[in-house]
């Protein structure tokens, strides 16, 4: 007797969220295992999760033989109507299928499907119907589809099992309709049942113990294998065999899944080819003069010919009519990663590093070679990138365009969180496990000894198995999103491609597939990407015009010879609010590495990244750099591929040229162990390429431990590798951006602060680096802010150069380089009285300043000058302008208000009342602006600004204006004799309305109680000798806390006092002991051993000290709220 066919037709997965308990790689890898002819991946109302199982299945083609799969969708509809399990037959089919499924997405909200009888009805034709166990078909589906439809059975042991199956045989034959028997699988093996059990917990918003009826009755729904379906349905074995019979009548493929890029972008030309070949020889010229040299047209003609053969030329013009809208727009953008290396996107001026400067390969971005269409990313300036992608939405449609999505997954702390509620554990509890996952990507073993030393009892049973659950769900989609930026646009429907979906941002729709499936089935996207920093430096360079009459652009600035005073800057770290180089990482790297050029910075942006760490490539490269190793090379082969890098990969270029001249793989292949790399984690694709590339480098003569080394620094990069063209094309804004900084560090910091929120630093950091490199900051003022930070007229250059270095003998000098044997007691006095002085609070020996345009200060209070440690830069800074905070920095106050004060100021408001009847504040804004202390102008301070504020009359809106309104006075503000605020209330308050404070630094305040436990000043630090290992104990504000996945477990935190920042390291066994303390406090003191060499700082902690609890000793008249102060940003 020959062995039953079977194929799944009812395979649920994970991408049907909180329903499916496996992937969809799981699904199709099982059925193969279990000898199904194929398998149907039928998600509810979508086609999410369908590609990743074509993937599998086509990444292992050679196994799988002739098994099939089945694209469809399980319609469930909302009028009553059984479940139906929908499969086209053909490609027209399939994208009415998509049009269905669109339609029921589009109306509703996002997550959601709304689908009635009538939709289906709608879009019926060519699909084949499967309708699930409960109930007959409708007769309207009946008259439209007779001959398409099909009734499933099951055998699950539930209730009167073969009274169900009869009946169903019964009602097939009444109906003259074929049966097809299913499992209706939503796992690949039983042993997935407790996860099935926890996700229909989650989505029911219950518990295990409470869940009852709600659960399975059984784990039964699971792939079977064909003969196990045969025993089953022995009483009706043709419905097994119709299962293979009803799959193979499908004709409908993924493959068959293409589409074309937009034929109206060619305008007048012939074709898309012979307008972006007339584009790019324009772009040219541009570029390099009317006389174009003979090496870049020859490289223009053969990219052109290979866009030619490879037929991408719409999708060229495509990028190239969003890049020229956004120029017409004034809107700053640049191409970046592989795009990088094709000379037809720098003519085009996609992006904007020259590739045949650097010798970027074409083949990198686009090649024969490569079984995967090119990728040009876009980054634009992030506030005005709506205004890009609304503008593609009017060019080609919705039904046309759509962007990407991005598939949620649970993570670590996710994970935790949600099956700890299905387990019914405490909040508290449930809280306490989340922090144990601290950071993405938290090895298991450290995790398990972050619960364990929270007191829990790893192997309880029940606990046991619900951090097992946890790990299970890792990986598992949540939910779709929209990809960051990622578009698809056809030239006919998109919504025939895939099923396009609502988003909960008004006016953009996205569709149901991430990156990797548009990779994996060759369709074009284009990201349109948001970057901070070109807004950053789109502001920028408009107040250098506007204040300076400097015209520069990115072009202009890459262009110019290089200019040495920057890289100086550079290389002191001096980089807070640089692009890509202001990380703790990556300003402790800069004094070692010292970048001297434009390449130098192309190294420092790819060097410091988790692929170039884990393959042990970072310190290797710096000392054959700064020549405490020599620099050698296997073969002369890898010295070509290597001597830009002393020998040292750090580039995925560079990784892939080295399996292919020292491993004999071809350009296909190192291209396929790169996507492979990028994916492995998931995919699991990674097991073939070792052996093959450590047996190939060894049959060429190479050793084998330098083969597999080879093959570790190359597997490093799947973790995170930059290719150098998109490393080029970031260290072009890292050079503008610290040519902004160290010139013109007024427009600098202003451009910064108006482009927020972005980058490693909040606005606090921003201004106190503006005021160190000799930048006035003043307060917000209703007099003389805007809703944007401004610049005004600032003070003499001279007055910069104030702050002199302490003479010798004086300082920190005198601490770092004096008499050792001094009393410890004395030295640490010498230090406090170092530190800078408070100033006195207004109304106790100082008076509210109401001259200087508004600029609020205390008396006494020293005007911005260049910190000792900038000093070298004195005569670098060309920027003498004052930056003006705007109103956007204060919290809680709307933009639309805010403008119309300024429009309505006139000469200037001489009132708080003034202010309500000219400008139509509502009291509660006006409330909010004098809690900001905006009416330092007027001569009030912030109380007397409240009790202003709070006599208005508050029995309407800001429409219920007094009778008064319209005459030509207005009352004097009442003369209440309120205490002045103490000095720390005030700071508390400008932190919780302004985010900062221009008047003091917290830690200033509690410098006595600091020099009693004998902490020292963080700017000590830095005049200590190199090398010196001693002792020390700092302490200030947590600004911000990492956890690199590459740091094995250990946790870098930097903390800020008046005097400076300190960057402290945290071993896993002192994070072991002190977890609250270093993961909760926002006040320490860190004692531990100084390591100090090349200029790089670290405090090697032993012992934090949470003094959160000072922070309350601020205010004098009150407690602190403990959002007022700032809040530590953690980084994972």
């Amino acid at each position: 007797m020959s062995a039953p066919r079977y194929a799944e037709l009812a395979a649920t997965t994970n991408f049907s969220f909180l329903r499916g308990a496996s992937h969809p790689e799981e699904m199709a890898a099982t059925a193969v295992a279990l000898g199904h002819c194929g398998v149907g991946i039928a998600d509810r109302n979508s086609l999410a999760g369908v590609v990743r199982a074509f993937s599998y299945l086509r990444a292992h083609e050679k196994s799988v033989g002739d098994f099939r799969l089945a694209v469809g969708a399980r319609l469930v509809f909302r009028d009553e109507t059984p479940d139906i399990l929908c499969y086209p037959k053909d490609r027209a089919a399939y994208g009415r299928l998509c049009r269905l499924l669109t339609c029921g997405n589009m109306r509703t909200q996002k997550g959601d499907c709304a689908l009635f009888l009538a939709d289906l009805l709608d879009f019926a034709e060519g699909q084949h119907l499967i309708l699930m166990e409960n109930g007959a078909p409708p007769p309207a589906l009946m008259e439209a589809a007779r001959d398409r439809i099909w009734l499933a059975a099951t055998a699950l042991y539930g209730p009167r099992p073969r009274a169900r199956l009869f009946g169903r045989i019964e009602l097939a034959d009444e109906l003259a309709l074929p049966l097809v028997a299913v499992n209706d699988a939503h796992m690949h093996v039983p042993g997935r049942r407790p996860l099935a059990d926890a996700l229909t917990c989650i989505r029911e918003k219950t518990t295990l113990d409470a869940a009852g009826f709600l659960l399975a009755a059984n784990a039964e729904r699971h792939l079977k294998s064909a003969e196990e379906m045969a025993r089953l349905f022995r009483d009706a074995p043709h419905a097994v065999e119709e299962s293979a019979r009803f799959i193979e009548a499908l004709d409908f493929r993924l493959t068959d899944v293409a589409y074309e890029y937009p034929s109206e972008l060619r305008e007048d030309f012939a074709s898309e080819q012979e307008a972006l070949a007339f584009y790019a020889r324009e772009g040219a010229k541009a570029r390099y003069s009317e006389d174009v040299p003979e090496h870049v047209t020859a490289l223009l003609e053969r990219e052109l010919a290979l866009v030619a053969k490879l037929k991408y030329a719409a999708y060229f013009l495509t990028v190239h009519d969003i890049m020229r809208f956004a120029r017409s727009e004034g809107i700053l953008a640049q191409g970046r990663g592989s795009a990088a290396n094709s000379l037809i996107c720098y003519c085009l001026d996609i992006t904007k590093v020259d590739p045949t400067k650097h010798n970027f390969l074409f083949e990198r971005f686009v090649s024969t070679d490569r079984n995967e269409p090119p990728d040009i990313d876009v980054d634009f300036e992030h506030e005005r990138r709506e205004e890009v992608i609304q503008y593609i939405y009017r060019r080609f449609k919705r039904e046309r365009a759509g962007i990407a999505a991005a598939v949620i997954t649970y993570r670590g702390k996710s994970a935790i969180r949600e099956i700890g509620k299905v387990f019914g554990l405490s909040g508290d509890l449930v809280g306490r496990l989340s922090s144990a996952a601290f950071g993405r990507g938290s090895e298991r073993e450290t995790r398990m000894q972050d619960i364990a030393r929270l007191g829990l009892d790893v192997s309880e049973p029940r606990f046991a198995k619900a951090l097992a659950l946890a790990e299970e769900i890792e990986g598992f989609p949540r939910h779709l999103t929209q990809h960051s930026g990622g578009f698809v646009i056809s030239r006919d429907r998109l919504d025939e491609v895939v099923p396009i979906l609502p988003t909960a941002m008004e006016g953009r729709t996205a569709i149901e597939w991430d990156k990797d499936d548009l990779d994996a089935l060759g369709l074009l996207k284009v990201d349109v990407l948001a970057l901070g920093m070109l807004t950053c430096l789109r502001r920028g360079l408009d107040l250098l015009a506007r204040h300076y009459r400097i015209v520069h652009s990115l072009s202009t600035l890459s262009d110019e010879e290089e200019d040495k005073r920057v890289y100086a800057m550079i290389s002191r770290a001096d980089t807070i609010g640089v692009f890509q180089i202001e990380s703790r990482a990556q300003m402790s790297m800069l004094p070692r590495l010292r970048p001297q050029c434009f390449y130098d910075l192309v190294i420092e942006v790819a060097i410091v990244r988790p692929g170039p760490i884990q393959g042990d490539m970072v310190h290797p490269y710096l000392r054959r750099r700064m020549g405490k190793d020599p620099v050698s090379y296997p073969s002369k082969e890898l010295e070509e591929v290597l001597a830009k890098t002393h020998g040292v990969p750090l580039f995925q270029e560079q990784a892939m040229r080295i399996a292919i001249v020292a491993a004999g793989f071809t350009p296909s292949e190192a291209d396929q162990l790169r996507r492979a790399m990028a994916t492995f984690k998931r995919a699991g694709l990674i097991g073939g390429f070792r052996d093959k590339m450590i047996t190939g480098m060894t049959r060429k003569g190479y050793a084998r431990d330098f083969a597999e080394r080879c093959f570790s620094q190359i597997e490093g990069f799947g973790a995170y590798g930059f290719p150098e063209s998109h490393a080029a094309s970031f260290a072009l804004l890292v050079y503008a951006s610290a040519w902004l900084k160290c010139r013109y560090p007024d427009v600098f910091a202003c451009a910064l602060l108006n482009a927020q929120p972005m980058g490693f630093y909040a606005p606090a950091q921003i201004v106190r680096d503006a005021n160190e490199h000799g930048v006035e900051v003043r307060e917000p003022d209703i007099n003389a802010s805007d809703w944007d930070c401004t610049l005004e007229a600032g003070e003499p250059h001279p007055s910069r150069f104030a702050r002199h270095p302490p003479r010798k003998g004086e300082g920190w000098g005198c601490i770092a380089a004096g008499d050792h044997d001094l009393e410890e007691h004395e030295r640490l006095k010498a230090i406090h009285n170092l530190a800078a002085p408070i100033p006195p609070p207004r109304g106790e020996g100082g008076a509210r300043s109401a001259t200087g345009g508004g600029q609020p200060r205390m008396q006494g209070e020293s005007l911005a000058s260049i910190h000792p440690r900038h000093a070298d830069m004195a005569h670098d800074i060309l920027g003498n302008h004052a930056v003006r905070l705007g109103f956007r920095q204060i919290r809680g106050v709307a933009e639309e208000d805010m403008r119309r004060l300024v429009v309505r100021r006139g000469k200037g408001y001489d009132s708080v009342r003034d202010v309500w009847l000219r400008a139509e504040l509502s009291p509660a804004t006006l409330t909010r602006l004098a809690e900001a202390d905006a009416f330092a102008s007027l001569g009030l301070s912030r109380r007397d600004a409240l009790w202003a504020a709070a006599g208005l009359n508050r029995a309407g809106d800001k429409d219920d204006l007094p009778l008064l309104r319209e005459l030509s006075f207005t009352p004097l503000e009442p003369d209440a004799n309120l205490p002045p605020m103490p000095p720390g209330e005030e700071i508390v308050e400008d932190y919780r309305f302004l985010s900062l404070s221009l008047k003091g630094h917290p830690v200033a305040f509690l410098r006595d109680r600091l020099a009693a436990r004998r902490v020292l000043p963080c700017e000590a630090l830095s005049h200590f000798p190199d090398g010196s290992g001693r002792r020390v104990t700092v302490g200030g504000i947590v600004l911000l806390r990492q956890r690199p996945g590459t740091a094995k477990g250990v946790v870098f935190m930097t903390i800020e006092d008046e005097t400076g920042q300190a960057n402290i390291i945290v071993w896993p066994k002192l994070l072991e002991r002190q977890r609250a303390e270093i993961i909760g406090a926002r006040y320490v003191a860190v004692a531990g051993r100084l390591q100090k060499e090349a200029g790089v700082i670290h405090v090697i902690a032993d012992r934090v000290d949470d003094l959160s609890s000072d922070l309350r000793l601020l205010e004098t008249m009150r407690i602190a709220k403990g959002e007022a102060m700032p809040k530590a940003r953690n980084f994972h």
